[in-house]
């Protein structure tokens, strides 16, 4: 059976592009973006494209003092996430529903439809659309997509503006990555044969087959690093070696932080705190630090420039104490991304949608969240048992290392790694395939 099917992202920020990256195997013709495709409508165009500029410089002038914070709060007022007890009734359609759908209604979107349905008659199939962003989703359904319409969640709890505007009549499957997220959308009066608790759709060339034999193997190394007094190893022998079996003797490569900086940019700042706080046990050889950049040119030369300030050599060939993941496009950047996290022992990140990778057993150090959206994110970890608060990162050489000694964040790994849904691309492509 053709298990294709065309997959539509947004290139806003990169939650939405790597969700959709990691389904690539199903996308007929590549990943589309619904805001910068082949043949785009120039009204689209211009549409999407202000919409993009207005998010990543409303995300960067946060930072402004005073009005800075007032102006995001503000966008961010339209997009917060309502309590979710007491559990009641929330399938009334809010504002931005509402605004959303009257953009639609003046065809936003439509060139993006009529082509995707042109396509399914040259190919004589109605191929399944799968949208890692809502709005694609919404156009397919008011432009009468004739395929089934599928919407990745790459969130751990949503807003009212994730469901359709008719949701109790709506076609649109939901494809949850927890518990939350199932739960809200009912609340929000998607019906539960349209919603699949499936699990974040995470890399499999990081988590192997159903066997998850790639995770297993990564982990057992990278417990070593986090577990170095063995205290949590000691206290968790059986689990570990049910798991895993006899631990290794040594781990394959230096205790490493991956540091992701966003795609915006918004918290380049803290990475060079962490340099400069480990610049000490960098220079030994203790510590590697990954700096994950994104396409950004002009981010590898701010911290290069800062890393020269901190007398830290970077050496032309072998193993280098800090390595800069800077992608050609966005698909060398994840594919890169996703190569180096397998030698990655701790992700130091905002709580994005790269709060779903701690189930690869990997514990999150988490940055500061920028909007409500990512303060569920944020609690949603902590709850889980997934990661911990950054302290202070100007002394991120007595925190972290205190961290270590204690066995905490092994226990995070180990946490995430049981706990967390590792299979969600693998249980997405068997309900593509039905």
């Amino acid at each position: 059976m053709n298990n294709k099917a065309w997959v539509i992202s947004v290139n806003m920020g990169y939650g939405h592009q790597r969700t959709a990256y990691n389904l690539k195997d199903l996308a007929e013709e590549g990943i589309i973006n619904a805001n910068d495709y082949s043949g785009i409508s120039k009204k689209d165009r211009i549409f999407w494209e202000g919409a993009r500029r207005f998010y990543e410089a409303i995300s960067r002038f946060k930072r402004a003092p005073l009005i800075g914070g007032f102006a995001f709060s503000v966008f961010d007022y339209f997009q917060r996430i309502a309590a979710f007890y007491p559990k009641q009734d929330l399938s009334k359609p809010n504002f931005t529903s509402r605004q959303i759908y009257s953009y639609i209604k003046k065809g936003w979107g439509r060139d993006l439809i009529e082509k995707l349905k042109t396509k399914n008659e040259e190919l004589k199939r109605n191929l399944p659309l799968i949208a890692t962003f809502f709005t694609p989703a919404f156009m397919a359904e008011y432009f009468r997509y004739p395929g089934k319409i599928f919407c990745v969640v790459c969130d751990a709890d949503i807003a009212r503006t994730w469901a359709p505007l008719n949701s109790k009549e709506s076609k649109i499957k939901y494809l949850a990555p927890n518990e939350r997220v199932a739960e809200r959308l009912t609340l929000y009066g998607v019906r539960e044969e349209n919603i699949f608790l499936t699990g974040y759709p995470l890399p499999l060339k990081n988590v192997g087959d159903e066997n998850l034999d790639i995770l297993k193997r990564d982990l057992k190394s990278r417990l070593l690093n986090l577990d170095p007094e063995k205290r949590y190893f000691e206290k968790y022998k059986k689990l570990i070696e049910e798991n895993f079996g006899k631990p290794l003797k040594r781990p394959d490569h230096s205790l490493t932080i991956m540091f992701s900086i966003g795609g915006a940019g918004a918290q380049k700042d803290i990475g060079i705190k962490i340099l400069k706080s480990l610049r000490n046990d960098i220079k030994r050889g203790e510590i590697k630090i990954i700096i994950s950049l994104g396409i950004k040119e002009i981010m590898k030369e701010y911290y290069l420039k800062n890393i020269r300030r901190l007398g830290i050599k970077l050496g032309e060939n072998g193993s280098q104490p800090i390595e800069f993941i800077l992608g050609k496009n966005i698909g060398d950047y994840f594919e890169k991304f996703n190569f180096a996290l397998r030698k990655t022992d701790i992700l130091w990140t905002k709580p994005s949608e790269l709060s779903f990778y701690s189930a690869l057993g990997i514990p999150i150090i988490i940055s500061p969240a920028i909007g409500s959206q990512e303060e569920f994110n944020m609690r949603w970890i902590i709850k889980s048992g997934f990661g911990l608060l950054q302290e202070n990162p100007n002394y991120t050489d007595q925190w972290l290392f205190d961290w270590l000694k204690q066995g905490y964040l092994a226990e995070a790994a180990l946490e995430g790694f049981i706990e967390g849904k590792k299979l969600g691309t693998l249980k997405i492509k068997k309900i593509i395939e039905k």
